[in-house]
């Protein structure tokens, strides 16, 4: 077993080779995949993955490019500034990879694809295999959103250079999702949002810093009482943080 190493001679392919184990994943096709191996090759995706619970390809688009040079993008019709990813080696790397299993997900990280949510990842994270494609320059061709993609998430309302970022943040979101990854089962069950609230504020030793001390209730023991302050706390600070989040409900 080895995991995504920085100091890959090329990055054609990076694989977490797991054999016999099964678990999620996740191949992720870009034009830049070195961006991804810092932010996937450390804390809870490479315990994910060195647990055999989930595994990450790495597929550069260069290696599926045109000619001596391995083309892969080129100027847009009916002109503009910038360049865009060509379909043809976009789709020889998709189709090469949905010829050795089925998708739950093709998905396209785009500014004017859906919000990433707790509640997506949540989805996503009941899947066996997805396809992530990052855009690169002004973006993909768009006929290969039109034939092979199924999904299109953003991270919000601003644009990257490109997708590996937002990539990156999906499949972190998800593996976390998977059952075994987090030491403490429950731990991503109390994350903010999973339940349409903020978390509540968070203390650790020493019991007094800087002349604040933790409140009173997290060091009584008692367990009712402590997680009824939490919900307390995470209410107010929805409600005054992101009153969004909880729509037209009754508090």
């Amino acid at each position: 077993m080895w995991w995504l190493s920085k100091f890959a001679d090329s990055i054609k392919r990076i694989n977490i080779n797991i054999g016999y184990l099964c678990g999620m994943r996740f191949d992720i096709i870009s034009a830049v995949p070195g961006l991804l191996e810092g932010l996937l090759g450390y804390s809870i995706p490479k315990r994910g993955c060195d647990k055999g619970l989930a595994e990450i390809h790495l597929h550069n688009l260069h290696d599926y490019g045109l000619g001596k040079y391995k083309q892969i993008d080129d100027t847009p019709f009916g002109g503009g500034a910038g360049m865009v990813l060509m379909p043809e080696p976009l789709s020889i790397v998709i189709e090469k990879l949905k010829s050795e299993r089925q998708y739950d997900q093709i998905i396209y990280l785009t500014p004017d694809g859906i919000p990433l949510k707790q509640s997506l990842a949540n989805q996503l994270s009941l899947g066996e295999n997805l396809m992530l494609i990052c855009g690169h320059y002004k973006g993909i061709d768009h006929r290969v959103r039109d034939l092979y993609v199924t999904m299109e998430i953003s991270l919000g309302d601003f644009v990257l250079s490109g997708g590996e970022i937002a990539a990156a943040a999906v499949v972190d979101s998800v593996i976390r999702l998977l059952p075994g990854v987090l030491g403490d089962e429950e731990s991503a069950l109390s994350d903010s949002f999973q339940d349409d609230l903020l978390a509540p504020p968070l203390y650790t030793r020493p019991e007094v810093f800087q002349g604040i001390r933790v409140p009173d209730v997290l060091t009584t023991g008692n367990h009712p009482k402590i997680a009824q302050w939490k919900h307390e706390q995470a209410l107010e600070r929805t409600m005054r943080l992101r009153p969004d989040l909880l729509g037209d409900e009754e508090i």
